[in-house]
């Protein structure tokens, strides 16, 4: 039986990476592979028999005195207990083939040489921009940044990239700053994965060699997804509240607005909104988390699923559901978006961080007739089912061969 080892900072569903880390190692389980899992304690944890090797929990806003941060800063510039774990696994689990979603700072990017030395196959997933950016998201208060592209990696500390902090940033700058001098990735990656053609693009730019990328998109369970192409009557945004998800600019986009706007999803920016939301009486209503068939009837009730990033997105999984589901969406023209919504009418994009713009396309798909929202609903299904399982799985075994992994019953 073909081995898999799937490497992740959260062994939970904490976002969209972490679900395509579950969903990745189900299809290959259910194509007869065995697998195994290599990742962080943490209390939310989906109990494993592998959570044995898991690496001691590192959350910065957890940590309570001086010396306790001082040593798991240390681990995320090169974590020892990771690769003493991993090597641990490998000698009782020997995977074909490893792959890595999220596995800097709680991991640290030291684990990538022992599977190297181990002669084990590595394949990467470009879940976001770590791979070029320190900071992983080309973004800071500012706004998008790529500074670091110059090869000056103190950039980060002096930004502040990372949670608009001086300290944290410092030591994702060290991280990076070590193994880039150690070309950690650069030698011992055999394959970098991008889900948009956006991210592949970026990476060259950044000095990757093409022929160490893939494009895979990712992959959703269309036929999950009950359609509804009736016209609805409110505005859907589903996912976190953080800044650069672009939420402010929604809300003030809505303000005034006849159509309302549900928000589904908690974050670190939920009491910035909501006080948005109540100075400029926008009708916005704020629903928290929510999950299952309580998400979906939400999606399919939503005139449009709204998506105003300002940030490079990759390909996100929500932007693919809300498709499968017969929904139009409005989407914001930076990162991957543009890329899943070529089936739509191009106006439905607008311009990412701008109020106008996004207001402007509210108003557009507000005039457009049931007909019309129904036919864009039908079209965005069809082009939704083409990012299936059977692709994902066809298209990654054709990439586990190309490294020598042969499927074995």
């Amino acid at each position: 039986m073909t081995r898999l080892l799937s490497v992740n900072s959260y062994h939970y569903e904490r976002g969209g990476s972490d679900k395509v880390y579950f969903a990745h190692a189900a299809l290959f389980r259910d194509a007869g592979w065995d697998n195994a899992f290599f990742s962080m304690q943490h209390w939310k944890n989906v109990p494993s028999e592998w959570s044995r090797y898991f690496v001691e929990n590192i959350e910065f806003g957890d940590m309570k005195s001086s010396a306790e941060k001082l040593r798991k800063s240390l681990k995320v510039i090169y974590s020892f207990e990771a690769q003493n774990k991993l090597k641990l696994l490998l000698d009782d689990y020997r995977p074909d083939v490893a792959h890595v979603h999220a596995a800097y700072h709680h991991l640290s990017p030291a684990i990538m040489p022992v599977l190297k030395e181990r002669g084990i196959p590595s394949v990467y997933t470009a879940h976001d921009l770590k791979l070029a950016c320190p900071a992983f998201k080309m973004l800071n208060s500012g706004g998008i940044c790529e500074r670091c592209r110059s090869g000056n990696l103190l950039n980060v500390a002096i930004h502040r990239c990372v949670k608009d902090s001086l300290s944290v940033s410092a030591v994702v700058a060290a991280e990076a700053i070590v193994h880039q001098a150690l070309r950690t990735y650069r030698k011992t990656l055999d394959r970098v994965v991008t889900p948009s053609l956006f991210y592949k693009a970026k990476l060259e730019e950044w000095g990757w060699p093409a022929e160490k990328l893939v494009f895979i998109p990712n992959f959703i369970d269309v036929a999950a997804a009950e359609p509804s192409y009736e016209r609805g009557d409110y505005l859907f945004y589903l996912g976190r509240l953080s800044p650069e998800k672009g939420l402010a600019t929604l809300v003030e986009a809505v303000a005034g607005s006849p159509v309302p706007l549900l928000i589904a999803g908690t974050g670190p920016e939920e009491e910035r909104l909501r006080k948005l939301a109540a100075d400029l009486a926008a009708p916005v209503t704020f629903l928290g988390h929510r999950t299952g068939q309580d998400l979906a009837d939400l999606v399919k009730g939503a005139l449009a699923v709204v998506l105003p990033s300002e940030w490079y997105e990759n390909a996100p999984l929500s932007v693919l559901e809300a498709m499968a589901a017969g929904k139009v969406i409005l989407g914001a023209d930076i990162g991957g978006i543009p890329e899943l919504l070529v089936r739509q009418p191009p106006d439905l994009l607008f311009a990412s961080g701008n109020v106008a713009a996004l207001r402007g396309a509210i108003d557009r798909v507000t005039a457009l007739p049931a007909s019309t929202l129904s036919d864009i609903g039908h079209v965005n299904r069809a082009f939704a089912l083409t990012f299936s399982r059977t692709r994902y799985r066809d298209e990654m075994m054709a990439l586990y061969r190309s490294l020598g992994v042969a499927h074995r019953d």
